[in-house]
Order: C-alpha cells, then sequence, then structure tokens
C-alpha cells in the first residue's frame, strides 16, 4: 500500500514583521514542497518568495496551489489532498499566523484527519497567544470567541456576557480593522469600571502596541490609534 503524504501547516508572519519571528525549518519546509493549500494565491506566492522557494532551484509556476475559498462547501475541498493521498506531502498556508487558528484552514485539517493523513503542525506566530502572553491576564484560563455581533443591541448584549464571566476566564475578540475604534468605544459604554481590558495592536511589527488597563482607566487616557490596524482585544479581571 502506498505511503501518505503529509500535510504540513505553514505559519506566517503577521503582517511585513519579518522572517525573524520563524524558525529556521519553516522555510526549509515550505522549500520541499510543491503543493499549497492557500487563502490568497498573490499573497501566498509573494511569501514563498521571501521563503526561499527561488533559491531552491524552484520557480513559482512550478509549483500547485489550491485556493482555499471559505465560502466553498465542505465537499469541495476533497481534491484538495489528493496530492497527499497519492505520496507528496502538502503545506497549508496562511494569510497571517497560524493555520486552521482563527482561519478557514481548519476544514482542511479535519479533512485530513478523515482521510488518515498525518497532520504536523509548524510553531510560528499566533496574535491571539502573543496577546494573551503580554496582556497579565488569566493565562490559565481563557476562550477565543472570534468576532462579536455587528448589531448595536446584539453586541451591547455579547460585551456585556462577556464582561460579566470575565472575571474567571479571560476573553479574547477580534474586530475588523475599520470597526476597531467603535468597539473599544462599546467596551468603555458597556464594561464595569474595574474590568481591566488589554489593546493589542500590530503585533510583532515594530509600531506594535499592547497595553492593559481597567476600563476606568481608559476613560481616562487618550483613545489609541487602533484604526484599520489589526487589534486583538482581551478582557480579564
Amino acid at each position: 500500500m502506498k505511503q501518505k503524504g503529509k500535510l504540513y501547516l505553514i505559519p506566517n508572519t503577521l503582517g511585513e514583521s519579518g522572517l525573524s519571528v520563524l524558525p529556521a525549518y519553516v522555510a526549509e519546509t515550505a522549500q520541499k514542497l510543491d503543493y499549497f493549500i492557500v487563502e490568497n494565491l498573490r499573497n501566498a506566492r509573494r511569501y514563498l518568495v521571501k521563503l526561499g522557494i527561488k533559491k531552491n532551484g524552484k520557480q513559482i509556476d512550478d509549483l500547485t496551489f489550491y485556493h482555499l475559498d471559505k465560502h466553498l462547501k465542505s465537499y469541495q475541498f476533497q481534491h484538495f489532498l489528493e496530492a497527499a493521498e497519492n505520496g507528496h506531502d502538502i503545506g497549508l498556508l496562511s494569510d497571517a499566523g497560524c493555520p486552521a487558528v482563527a482561519d478557514p484552514g481548519a476544514v482542511i485539517v479535519e479533512l485530513a484527519h478523515q482521510k488518515n493523513i498525518e497532520v504536523v503542525p509548524l510553531v510560528g506566530p499566533s496574535s491571539i497567544l502573543l496577546s494573551l502572553m503580554a496582556s497579565g491576564l488569566n493565562g490559565q484560563n481563557f476562550a477565543f470567541v472570534g468576532y462579536l455581533p455587528i448589531k448595536k443591541p446584539e453586541r451591547k448584549k455579547k460585551i456585556q456576557f462577556l464582561d460579566k464571566i470575565a472575571h474567571q476566564q479571560t476573553q479574547i475578540f477580534i474586530e475588523t480593522p475599520y470597526r476597531n475604534a467603535h468597539l473599544f468605544k462599546d467596551l468603555l459604554q458597556n464594561c464595569k469600571n474595574q474590568t481591566r481590558l488589554c489593546v493589542a495592536c500590530n503585533i510583532s511589527l515594530e509600531t506594535q502596541f499592547i497595553k492593559t488597563k481597567s476600563i476606568q482607566a481608559w476613560k481616562k487616557s487618550q483613545e489609541p490609534d487602533i484604526h484599520k490596524k489589526p487589534c486583538i482585544f482581551l478582557l480579564g479581571k
């Protein structure tokens, strides 16, 4: 019986932070692969060039890419892993950070397990974990809750719920960058004064900003410049 290939989960940098945030073996692994599952073809090509694909004697056009469109149905991904079933290793590449964590790549990892294909996660930056590490909030018990509701009534209700449970479990969430400022204001309006809020912006970049204060202290300080910048928000006590 032919041995199956492996699915390598290849981390990406967070923004233009440079490759210094990645272990050397991430590039070494990527250079050996001929098949990639990616979110955005253009971004993936540019990143693989940075990882040194051409230095390994390969050209980008020699590679096979599968577009991981989040709007596709799960059955439409079945053929993405055919190469692995035929003995070839495949790379799953995120647009930023770690694949399958707050990322559509999770559906591919699930499919790999169903097909008995070995999954190999590679070490790389995760904005969720990096922000938690730097927040000073409870790192023993935490939850990532993704995006909060867009509509005001539902968002208010969700924030008040997260604020209520934040004393026993750190709550981590994100927002579309152009709505960051609106979310920040909603948090100040709907959380108790003693609740602590961490705003982590542009993590690992030269413009990185990470600050934890009580809601009361945030109300008295200047609003952070987080408009259209990738941010993580954390609530705790």
